[in-house]
């Protein structure tokens, strides 16, 4: 493989779609490790900054809001950034609020620092959804999506595992450094092994970006996709976020450490996330959308248990339906938007990301005011009204465009 490898010189033999999976799964988890590794030092934060579950899960969950500005702007000046270049700034400049984030003195900068960090792994984000829509060809697209995604599920298990193990032996300090230094890491590795790719030519000469938006926003199947996404994170943001607390209490009561072992939970999903492009190719994007869904609904009554076992099961499977759901989204997205699909997938990132800032609002008020119970048939809502969108998209048949 040459220094900077195009992903059009990969296809073909199974150990080149190999290595091209792997590429790109490396950097989903590079670029997000960040994202949520903190909730599983959720406890410790809330004791160290002495504020309530709600104030900082919401501070934790602040880098949604960087996030879904991020995806504003990269849909905004999408067909004037150049991929590769794009990505490795954003990832190199993550790594300064990152390590901010260690002597962060108040609950008040901390959340500004986190929003700093959202800005960061938004821009990085929405640019690769961008290298893969235009970089891969219609038939390796859906696998490609995948890839990403599960490299997402990856990043959300060994960096819960990894914060947890750092916070509890070396502190939280020393945790923030690290991760700055898998920001570092992540930036490499886009400069060595991303081939360049200029931005998207213009379809239409002069036409603006808002004009394009428009467009988007007129599609019926991309407007249910937006609000999809956002219904997925918002549910996702706020199961993984409070059951935390959950079960670092009585009668569960786990330590810090447990708390982080507890998010092998997300293995299955590594196993299954990259299904869904087969899925889609199969069964349809709208099928496979309701039956992720589905899932996930299915695991919400057993976070209710007062034991462990259930509860991990339930994690599971929330797990395992919303990331199968977020990849056939990010697919469906591109193969659908008529024009700049760089443009398209930012949007769609600002929906799904302001939708967990949103959910961690609105799931830790009902958490602090009602419990756990209340934030569960919250999260219940979500994913049914999620489904019932789903439910509405075009026809299987109408839906191939959408990579399958």
């Amino acid at each position: 493989m040459t220094a900077a490898t195009d992903l059009r010189a990969l296809p073909g033999t199974p150990r080149r779609t190999a290595i091209r999976s792997l590429v790109i799964g490396l950097v989903a988890f590079l670029t997000l490790v960040d994202l949520f590794a903190t909730q599983a030092i959720l406890p410790s934060l809330t004791r160290h900054y002495r504020v309530s579950p709600a104030a900082m899960g919401f501070a934790v969950n602040a880098a949604t809001m960087g996030m879904a500005v991020a995806g504003l702007a990269v849909a905004f000046f999408s067909r004037r950034i150049d991929r590769r270049r794009g990505i490795v700034v954003a990832l190199a400049l993550l790594s300064i609020p990152t390590a901010l984030l260690a002597a962060a003195p108040d609950l008040t900068t901390f959340t500004l620092l986190r929003i700093a960090q959202g800005l960061c792994m938004a821009g990085a984000f929405a640019l690769t959804l961008s290298y893969l829509a235009e970089r891969c060809s219609a038939g390796e697209a859906a696998a490609a999506f995948a890839a990403y995604v599960t490299g997402n599920v990856a990043s959300n298990l060994v960096g819960r595992l990894l914060s947890a193990g750092l916070a509890d032996h070396l502190g939280l300090a020393a945790n923030f450094y690290a991760f700055a230094a898998l920001n570092l890491a992540g930036a490499a590795l886009v400069w060595f092994y991303l081939g360049r790719a200029a931005p998207a030519p213009m379809g239409v000469p002069g036409r603006s970006p808002l004009s394009i938006w428009a467009e988007h926003l007129a599609n019926p199947a991309l407007r249910a996709s937006f609000a999809i996404g956002f219904l997925i994170l918002f549910a996702f943001i706020g199961t993984f976020t409070y059951v935390n607390f959950v079960l670092a209490r009585a009668p569960i009561a786990l330590s810090p450490m447990a708390l982080g072992l507890v998010y092998l939970v997300f293995l299955p999903s590594v196993v299954t996330t990259p299904l869904a492009g087969r899925a889609v190719a199969r069964f349809g994007a709208r099928p496979t959308f309701v039956a992720a869904l589905g899932l996930a609904v299915a695991g919400l009554p057993l976070l209710l248990a007062p034991h462990l076992a259930p509860v991990l099961a339930g994690l599971a499977l929330v797990a395992v339906g919303t990331f199968f759901a977020q990849a056939t989204a990010t697919g469906f997205v591109g193969g659908v938007a008529t024009t700049d699909r760089g443009s398209a997938s930012g949007i769609y990132l600002a929906c799904y990301f302001l939708g967990g800032l949103v959910g961690a609002a609105v799931l830790g008020q009902l958490f602090d005011r009602l419990g756990w119970t209340a934030s569960v048939a919250g999260i219940g809502v979500a994913l049914v009204a999620a489904a019932a969108l789903a439910a509405r998209l075009m026809s299987p048949a109408a839906a191939a465009p959408a990579r399958s």
